[in-house]
């Protein structure tokens, strides 16, 4: 694809311009005018994810919109006291709309049901991607990219939303000034307007991160249980951890013991919580599966039961997780009184039940 864009605009002389041409010498044009050339060989090759980055001023909005004018994703309208889930396609299953915002890293359930105006910087972010990707099928451009939310949320959220743009066979260009997502966007091509330069890359690994499991005090979960997609109530005999992202708090985990009239080493997965701003990472698994295997290695084993998307999907794709059919399908025959009388009932919830599958004993601290 090629361009050469000339902008201009008629100057109208008048006192004050003319001052300013005193001042500083400026000659006074008819008209000024700006010119771009742009050469994106985009259409040699497949892929999904583009990057335009430059500096403020360089034209990458002007390249972005000659380019691709019906692509450029617009402002978008938000309601004021709808849920936010209620501002997607009137056609689209909820069950669409909560796989895309969970594709993108918005996996509060709170968050879906608070109007839009009501989320922080990152939530509302993660919310416009998701959008913008529900309202169109072909290519999306999305014109200052990450420039809204602060550097760690935009590199979570760039590693999160090409995630789903790859999954979904999708084409997304991000249009920004900041190449600190380039390592996390994992674009195919990028084009630096500033140099005029357009190359290839092939999709690497993220930046690793170092995700240390600590033993947690209870009041740990007052920084956590506003994100809880169910109650915000923590039993009195969880057992917690915290997991710490380079150095900083991210997630939650607990479990507590199990009431099983037969088996005496059944522990429960209770509470998981990522915070926002690490929301695309995998934590929430990643904290589970680690308690698993501790609990393992005790002698002990983890069931979950779960009704969010994003923890099914996980755990149905993961070796370290059993699906348990038994508990999403129960009968009525006494055998499963003991469970219809307690919080975990599968039918009460619309949950799925899964074990954990032991892994070789691994270290406490893990790489998400």
């Amino acid at each position: 694809m090629r361009a050469e864009i000339t902008l201009s605009s008629p100057v109208k002389k008048s006192a004050r311009v003319l001052q300013l041409q005193g001042m500083f010498d400026v000659p006074v044009e008819d008209k000024l005018a700006t010119t771009w050339q742009a050469e994106l060989p985009v259409e040699d090759r497949e892929w999904n994810v583009g990057l335009l980055v430059g500096p403020s001023g360089a034209g990458k909005t002007t390249i972005a919109r000659t380019l691709w004018p019906d692509a450029v994703v617009a402002a978008q309208q938000w309601s004021h006291d709808r849920a936010l889930v209620d501002d997607f396609p009137k056609g689209m299953p909820i069950k669409d709309v909560v796989g895309l915002l969970g594709a993108v890293g918005l996996n509060s359930p709170p968050a879906w049901l608070r109007p839009y105006q009501t989320l922080s910087n990152g939530e509302a972010f993660r919310a416009m991607l998701a959008r913008a990707l529900a309202e169109r099928e072909d290519l999306v451009v999305i014109d200052e990219f990450t420039s809204v939310v602060d550097r760690q949320v935009a590199k979570v959220a760039s590693y999160a939303v090409q995630k789903a743009v790859r999954r979904g066979r999708r084409q997304m260009v991000a249009v920004t000034c900041h190449n600190d997502v380039l390592d996390w966007l994992q674009p195919d091509w990028v084009y630096n307007v500033a140099s005029a330069e357009f190359s290839w890359r092939s999709v690497q690994p993220r930046p690793s991160l170092r995700l240390e499991i600590r033993e947690a005090d209870r009041s740990l979960w007052a920084a956590f249980s506003r994100h809880h997609y169910l109650t915000a109530d923590l039993h009195r005999s969880a057992q917690c951890f915290a997991g710490y992202v380079d150095g900083e708090l991210a997630a939650f985990t607990s479990y507590r013991h199990f009431q099983h009239p037969h088996t005496r080493n059944l522990k429960m997965a209770h509470r998981t919580v990522v915070l926002p701003d690490y929301q695309g990472l995998g934590l929430g698994g990643r904290m589970t599966e680690w308690m698993g295997q501790y609990l393992y290695e005790q002698g002990y084993r983890l069931r979950a039961v779960s009704s969010h998307p994003a923890l099914i999907a996980h755990r149905s794709r993961s070796p370290r997780w059993r699906m348990q059919r038994r508990d999403t399908k129960l009968g009525t025959s006494s055998r499963h009184t003991w469970m219809h009388h307690t919080s975990l009932d599968p039918r009460r919830l619309g949950v799925t039940s899964f074990e954990y599958v032991a892994a070789p004993a691994t270290s406490r601290a893990a790489d998400p």
